[in-house]
């Protein structure tokens, strides 16, 4: 139960983010002004791009506020890699 809790996690921003993406193109194309933001969003920084789309105001950018949440964001995308990496080198290391 564990392992499926740890990939509906890894998977989710990704999919929330695609699915974003696929039903309201137009609030990802007001937040970034070509697709290969997105797309290396989806790839590296899944949660941080996705609250970025969310909090995205055209006209207007990012409120002080808003900045918080996707910086917020960026530190567990950062911190989930980090895990990863973590748990990579220890499952080597016994092997």
């Amino acid at each position: 139960m564990g392992c499926l809790f740890a990939l509906f996690a890894g998977l989710f921003p990704r999919l929330a983010l695609f699915i974003v993406w696929v039903a309201r193109p137009a609030l990802v194309a007001a937040a970034f002004s070509t697709w290969i933001f997105p797309l290396i969003g989806i790839i590296f920084l899944p949660f941080a791009t996705l609250m970025y789309v969310i909090l995205y105001n055209p006209g207007f950018g990012l409120t002080a506020g808003a900045w918080f949440w996707v910086i917020l964001a960026g530190v567990f995308d950062l911190a989930h890699l980090g895990a990863g990496i973590a748990r990579r080198r220890e499952l080597m290391a016994r092997a």
